[in-house]
């Protein structure tokens, strides 16, 4: 076991690590700072946590209706170019909240960074490490998600203790300045082609128009991994709420939410593990049934701690896998060319799902409580698993 891991992260030149550990920072600042002073802004703007959700959820919509174009720059070329510059005007856009006294400006904030989440988060990074580097994308993935993994565990604490201790807008201007002066350099130079390596493998290996999304086997796909989307944005956007509402103390909330990350990167380390023994369609069907348990310890857990660990081992480790699953499977089924426009065809829906899953979340919550939003989390990767299965039959020989 602990060969296959030291010989994955031996293997990974420096290239790698920077865009790793840069996807760590964008993923920390951009997005989990959001879940993690989800509270904050609530109890010291006055604002409704249904105002607060949909700002959220705007920003990913736009995020999603960019991920094509976005798809389209780096396969024609410019993933080092989307990377940095997404990553430079999210990271300012973050430190602008801080000037903001209304929730008009908080909104229109949130627009920026949504836009620039689709140019800087894991689907142009996988897309440029497929086109790249296409022997080595798996493992290459591999890394950088293991590193990632991490991102919330360093946004739920960091973030609350700099809020507590400063205040929410000396919290948003510190993640801003690390995003623009620390994660938008690494994804300039991890972005840079390994030795050896020509521009013109970067190319778009067919200019045909694409007939993918025409494919009943690409919305099978996009259905199962949508259900994923929405189930952990449904869980990770509310989190906090949900806990603080059934009583669970604030250490113990935020401890629970900080293991998530670490649970993503074990059941990756596990994947990778038995990598060449199992195939990753399993890992992919495993991944659905392990985010249905989680939800389901979630509603029994209350406010013991051995439920609320069991639900993040679960959560965590079913969701982590995706990342690696997602590009992997879609590449096995769908194919190689084009894959960027493809991978950002398929980021539409499954943005849209983490986009509404907040206001969902909301909404659910007013109508039925979070008990309520607890089982619909159940019932989601139940029906993606379905449509997964179906997806794998349906693939060309």
């Amino acid at each position: 076991m602990y060969k296959t891991l030291l010989s994955t992260l031996a293997s990974a030149d420096k290239s790698v690590w920077r865009l790793a550990l840069g996807e760590t920072l964008v993923w920390a600042a951009l997005y989990y700072v959001f879940p993690a002073l989800l509270l904050h802004w609530e109890q010291d703007q006055g604002w409704s946590r249904s105002q607060l959700s949909l700002a959220l959820t705007v920003a990913l919509v736009l995020s999603a209706l960019s991920a094509p174009l976005t798809g389209r720059l780096i396969d024609r070329g410019y993933g080092r170019l989307t990377l940095t510059l997404s990553a430079i005007v999210g990271g300012l856009s973050l430190a602008s909240l801080a000037l903001v006294h209304s929730f008009t400006a908080f909104f229109a904030i949130w627009v920026l960074i949504g836009i620039s989440m689709a140019g800087c988060l894991y689907e142009p990074c996988f897309a440029y490490l497929t086109h790249c580097r296409p022997m080595s994308a798996k493992r290459a993935i591999t890394v950088v998600t293991l590193a990632a993994g991490f991102a919330s565990t360093l946004a739920f604490p960091l973030a609350n203790a700099l809020a507590d201790a400063y205040g929410w807008r000396t919290t948003v201007v510190a993640f801003g300045v690390i995003v623009v002066f620390v994660a938008a350099p690494l994804l300039w130079f991890g972005a840079n082609s390994p030795r050896g390596f020509r521009r013109t493998h970067c190319a778009p290996q067919d200019k045909r128009n694409i007939k993918v999304i025409q494919r009943p086997v690409f919305w099978l796909l996009a259905l199962a991994f949508t259900s994923t989307a929405l189930t952990h944005g449904m869980l990770m956007s509310h989190l906090l709420p949900l806990l603080d509402e059934r009583g669970v103390p604030q250490a113990m909330a935020i401890l629970t939410a900080s293991l998530i990350g670490p649970m993503q990167v074990v059941g990756r380390v596990v994947m990778l593990v038995f990598d060449r023994r199992v195939s990753v369609f399993f890992f992919a069907g495993l991944s659905f049934v392990f985010l249905a348990l989680a939800s389901s310890a979630l509603f029994v857990a209350g406010t013991l701690i051995g439920g609320l660990v069991c639900f993040a081992i679960l959560q965590g480790s079913g969701y982590g896998v995706t990342s690696i699953t997602k590009p992997t499977v879609t590449v096995n089924i769908l194919g190689r060319a084009n894959f960027g426009a493809i991978s950002g065809a398929l980021a539409v829906p499954y943005m849209m799902a983490y986009a509404f899953a907040p206001t969902l979340s909301a909404e659910i919550w007013k109508h039925g409580g979070y008990d309520l939003v607890v089982t619909t989390c159940i019932v989601l990767p139940t029906l993606g698993l379905s449509a997964f299965v179906a997806a794998v039959r349906t693939k060309p020989n």
